[in-house]
């Protein structure tokens, strides 16, 4: 399958949405013509055969249902899906219906793409609260699943190496991770880290942002989010950068490819920082004798990334059509629909139901790991309509202090430009 971090950004969120003005959409322009009121329904998935299969499967279920509503879908290939977006709203001709990525949610709607969502609240508070996106205290978008990041490792590596095996309850140290890390150089693995860091774009803010977190830094200061001072350059966020600067300069972990887990399964590496979307093949090659393993406590709790693809309704959407929109995603969001998406694409249901109920994260699942590191540790990135901003100016600043450049200037100079771009659209205050 695709990772839904390639999903979630492959093609560059800061391309597609960081906008500097406010664009206010139109509808569809569909009509029910004496029949069913047609709601069309864009999504990102045209290529992903397990993915559009579900959805056919709740089209059809819901138009079978009643004969007041007919959804009906087009889908975009995801490299063209976002232009194709920006494309219609301009245009005034957005679909009813339509997907959008997790943290580009708040800045389509200040750009006015989107209208307040109008599920019931019984519905989004039975959801994770990183598959629900809320702008100025508002649901937008809510999703079926999540992604959550893990360690990887292998038993028998650890056990030989007397390394403890860490828990969601008690995870390593900084201290003890970099102790283990030290232990498996020696043990023979040339490079003992994987931390993905031949991935480029959303994923870098998505993967390394929570460690930030983790060491009591952040990207944005969330009280306003008006600036991103004290937080992406305080003595916290020095620390951590200096630390992950070090992990490259001692030969712990490279920038060399291949994007995703195949170092881990050919045992190049002995831990792999990854993504649920990698834990299947793991799991195929690797079997019993692998862990997946809570992510390193920096000093204020391990944190994972949280926030993927969820479902808007677009602000020109007519009151009928409408109606129809929210009854249609009021009927997907039953359990058995999330259950089946998310084993279709290995990725952590959004309700407790459809978790208990899934093969790979319910009680006896073998990624059931995924499912609690995500209820105790996610942190979604900031709901703020400079976050396509932020995360390119994340991601420069994370490359250049990664290739040795110095901690606090590449921090300062990503805090001028985060700040910079707040204060040229008036801190997005409209």
């Amino acid at each position: 399958m695709r990772h839904p971090l390639a999903m979630l950004a492959a093609a560059s969120l800061l391309g597609t949405v960081a906008l500097t003005g406010c664009a206010r959409a139109g509808h569809d322009g569909a009509s029910s013509g004496g029949g069913p009121t047609r709601i069309t329904m864009w999504t990102h998935s045209a290529g992903n055969p397990g993915e559009l299969a579900v959805h056919k499967k709740i089209i059809d279920d819901f138009n079978g249902s009643q004969s007041t509503y007919k959804v009906v879908q087009q889908n975009f290939p995801q490299g063209s899906y976002n232009d194709a977006v920006t494309t219609a709203a301009a245009a005034r001709k957005l679909p009813c219906l339509l997907d959008v990525d997790g943290p580009a949610m708040p800045n389509w709607a200040w750009s006015g793409y989107l209208k307040p969502l109008g599920l019931p609240r019984s519905l989004t508070d039975s959801l994770l609260p990183t598959a629900v996106g809320r702008y100025k205290g508002k649901v937008y978008s809510a999703g079926y699943w999540d992604a959550a990041l893990a360690v990887f490792a292998r038993k028998s590596v650890l056990v030989k190496n007397n390394i403890r095996i860490p828990t969601a309850e008690r995870p390593w140290s900084l201290a003890e991770f970099d102790a283990a890390v030290v232990r498996l150089k020696d043990s023979g693995y040339r490079t003992p880290l994987d931390l993905g860091a031949a991935d480029k774009g959303e994923w870098w803010s998505y993967a390394y942002s929570p460690m930030l977190q983790s060491a009591g830094g952040d990207e944005i200061d969330r009280n306003g989010m008006k600036t991103a001072e004290g937080a992406l350059n305080g003595p916290e966020a020095v620390a951590f950068f200096t630390w992950f600067q070090k992990a490259f300069t001692n030969g712990w972990a490279t920038s060399n490819g291949p994007v995703g887990n195949q170092k881990f399964i050919d045992d190049k590496v002995a831990l792999s920082y990854t993504g649920v979307w990698n834990a299947k093949d793991a799991l195929e090659k690797v079997g019993p004798d692998l862990l997946i393993l809570p992510p390193v406590d920096f000093g204020n709790g391990p944190k994972t990334g949280g926030g993927s693809w969820q479902w808007g309704i677009s602000a020109g959407c007519g009151k009928t059509q409408s109606e129809g929109a929210r009854a249609y995603l009021t009927f997907s969001f039953q359990d058995k629909y999330l259950t089946r998406f998310a084993d279709n694409q290995v990725v952590i249901p959004a309700t407790a139901g459809a978790t208990a109920a899934s093969k790979y994260f319910g009680p006896d699942g073998k990624l059931r790991p995924f499912a609690v590191l995500s209820q105790k540790f996610a942190v979604p990135r900031p709901a703020t309509p400079a976050y396509p901003v932020i995360s390119a100016r994340f991601e420069k600043a994370a490359k250049d202090i990664m290739n040795g450049a110095g901690v606090k200037p590449a921090l300062d100079a990503a805090v001028k430009a985060i700040d910079s771009d707040i204060k040229a659209n008036k801190g997005y205050a409209h």
